[in-house]
């Protein structure tokens, strides 16, 4: 298994990576704070003083204003794939009393700041739902279902993905790759050097393998998708004894 489209565009514009905000018509783009909330619907933090929130005020008697946020992935280390490139666009509008309250509450579910506690004051809270989703990898830009998107949690071991590599790297280094020559049936000594975990998500590992000039990536697959990076402690022992129960090939 791997992660579906909508799952990756979930992930992308859940709040951990910087976005853009586009406005037709407007200038811009604008950096924006934002996070998704359980819905998947965008929640944007923006300075009562900035040149977003001037944009996004509406004309002509509207109530809301179209708007883009544009994510693009940050590959968590050297030589890693890249999860691509999201685009959400829908109608935002600022959010007031009660609404923006709730709302400050799901937005410090993702990112605890200081600054919610500001929102009516130096901050304003701006919502929308998502009404078009756009991916784009390896130069081809796929549409997403908006109701898919809405359905699809984004990965909860990106968070903390890149500290994840790095302990594998130092702490585990010696049993994972033990454990990943067994899988990919390897001997223990290659001319291209050891294979390398790259990416890690709910559902499994990218291990790179081979020369720069031409790797390849595999994806080895978890016995079951992870609920939260904590089951990946629980996992590696498993992982551990079969490297050590298979035979060397």
């Amino acid at each position: 298994m791997r992660p579906s489209p909508a799952e990756t565009v979930r992930t992308l514009v859940a709040g951990r990576l910087p976005g853009l905000i586009h406005l037709a018509h407007r200038p811009g783009p604008h950096h924006a704070r934002h996070v998704t909330d359980p819905d998947g619907r965008v929640l944007l933090l923006v300075p009562v003083a900035s040149h977003l929130a001037a944009a996004l005020q509406p004309d002509g008697g509207s109530a809301e204003v179209a708007v883009v946020l544009d994510v693009l992935d940050l590959p968590p280390a050297a030589g890693a794939p890249g999860l691509g490139r999201a685009w959400v666009s829908g109608w935002a509008g600022e959010l007031h009393g009660d609404e923006a309250r709730r709302a400050a509450v799901d937005f410090a579910a993702v990112e605890p700041t200081g600054d919610l506690l500001d929102v009516g004051t130096r901050f304003r809270l701006f919502r929308f739902e998502v009404a078009e989703v756009r991916w784009e990898q390896a130069g081809v830009v796929r549409r997403i279902d908006p109701g898919e998107y809405a359905e699809a949690e984004p990965d909860p071991v990106h968070p903390v993905e890149a500290l994840l590599l790095a302990d594998l790297a130092d702490r585990d280094a010696a049993e994972m790759t033990d454990y990943l020559r067994q899988q990919l049936g390897l001997t223990e000594q290659t001319p291209d050097g050891p294979p390398r975990v790259v990416r890690i998500d709910r559902y499994g590992l990218v291990v790179a393998l081979g020369r720069p000039a031409a790797r390849r990536r595999i994806r080895l697959a978890f016995p079951c998708p992870l609920a939260g990076p904590d089951e990946l402690d629980g996992l590696l022992p498993t992982l551990r004894r079969r490297a050590e129960a298979r035979p060397p090939r």
